[in-house]
């Protein structure tokens, strides 16, 4: 089951979404905001690609933090950041088989994608 996490609104996530519609990839959308996200998921993905490559600190919601806040240096408190603040992750994140991919790039999922076929 492949499982692209988001917001609806995020232009990224959106260009993510009509790849996979336009290439026949069935797909189930989770939305960060309607539909939450748990502890157990977010380190998984912490464990595959890293605190740091999941943590947005370009994002509006990083720049809208405290000072103290963004002194974030290390996974477990990066994990609570981004549980309190699921639109600190980047986006899209695509959990396809045993693989996780961070954003999109039109040319990792067609690669990632032909693997399996």
């Amino acid at each position: 089951m492949t499982l692209l996490f988001g917001i609806k609104n995020c232009d990224t996530v959106r260009k993510a979404r009509s790849w996979l519609e336009q290439n026949q990839q069935e797909y189930q959308f989770h939305d960060f905001r309607t539909d939450g996200l748990d502890e157990k998921t977010l380190k998984k993905w912490v464990d595959h690609l890293g605190w740091e490559s999941l943590l947005n600190k370009r994002s509006t919601s990083f720049r809208q933090l405290t000072d103290q806040q963004k002194l974030v240096d290390n996974a477990e408190d990066a994990i609570a950041l981004m549980i309190a603040t699921p639109t600190l992750i980047k986006r899209p994140v695509l959990s396809f088989n045993d693989h996780i991919q961070i954003g999109f790039k039109p040319a990792a999922y067609q690669q990632l994608f032909q693997q399996v076929d």
